[in-house]
């Protein structure tokens, strides 16, 4: 197996939706998106997968020296051999892909976020730094379309986290942050044990309202003639947003089930993004 196949097979296993964005792009750039995507699958199972916290870190810090390597033409890793062409194609940055172990170092200290910056520091880290390095491989990119994939990368995770809270909760993490918490009078407890009320649904409403006009932002600021440059990341915003629609016309019933776009809905969103109609 070839290093692009190894990164291939590691993103079909995910049933990501970030297949149907990719299905737009030609052979080379879909290669270097699925190793990037490979490679935040890698780290991410480091922390969903391994029972043991020290055990964790371990391996985060053995991706940390695979990076180095990288940087240094010499990666062990099949994911690592597999971006090594595609850094200077794209020239894609050392600092975001450790940005992306950060976040995931973050998940292995912590399960409780204070403020909504605090929350949004782990968001930037986990997604904005993979929207930033998106969005040079998917074209040339200025400060503004940098600037919309950080914006971008932390409305879809915003996204995850809404749609994943009683997901997150058998883990015992708790996203939200206690600022809202207590603003809205949501004992923490009571997500642990799965239980609703109206309080937990303005909170979540709240939520929702953030990661809308973090959409609206981030999409605001694309400049229009990298629109088509940046398609996938267009799709992916349409794609995430319906969701978090499903999830507000279900009444943030998120504890016990996990919503989902269904794959004839994500097909036509795709193709509507594909044709260059902005997500609304």
């Amino acid at each position: 197996m070839t290093p692009d196949q190894y990164c291939e097979s590691k993103v079909a296993e995910s049933g990501s939706n970030l297949v149907a964005a990719f299905k737009i792009l030609g052979p080379q750039p879909r290669a270097s998106i699925t190793a990037l995507y490979a490679f935040c699958r890698e780290v991410d199972d480091v922390v969903d997968e391994c029972a043991e916290p020290g055990l964790a870190a371990i391996k985060l810090a053995w991706w940390r020296e695979e990076i180095d390597r990288l940087f240094q033409g010499q990666p062990q890793h099949p994911v690592g051999k597999a971006l090594l062409p595609r850094i200077g194609q794209h020239q894609l940055p050392k600092e975001h892909f450790l940005e992306i172990i950060a976040g995931c170092d973050m998940d292995l200290t912590q399960n409780r976020y204070a403020r909504w910056e605090d929350l949004d520091l782990y968001c930037d880290r986990v997604a904005g730094a993979v929207g930033r390095l998106s969005a040079r491989i998917f074209g040339k990119v200025n400060a503004a379309t940098l600037d919309y994939a950080l914006l971008l990368g932390r409305a879809l995770q915003y996204t995850n986290i809404i749609r994943d809270v009683g997901d997150d909760a058998r883990r015992g993490r708790i996203y939200i942050p206690v600022q809202a918490l207590e603003q809205f009078n949501v004992d923490a407890a009571s997500i642990l044990r799965f239980e609703y009320s109206s309080a937990f649904e303005t909170m979540m409403r709240e939520m929702a309202a953030r990661a809308h006009q973090l959409y609206d932002q981030a999409l605001a600021l694309l400049p229009r003639e990298q629109r088509t440059a940046q398609r996938p990341g267009l799709i992916m915003a349409a794609i995430y947003r319906e969701l978090l629609r499903l999830v507000e016309a279900e009444s943030f019933q998120v504890l016990h089930q996990r919503i989902s776009v269904a794959p004839a809905r994500k097909l036509w969103l795709a193709w509507k993004a594909s044709l260059g109609m902005m997500p609304a």
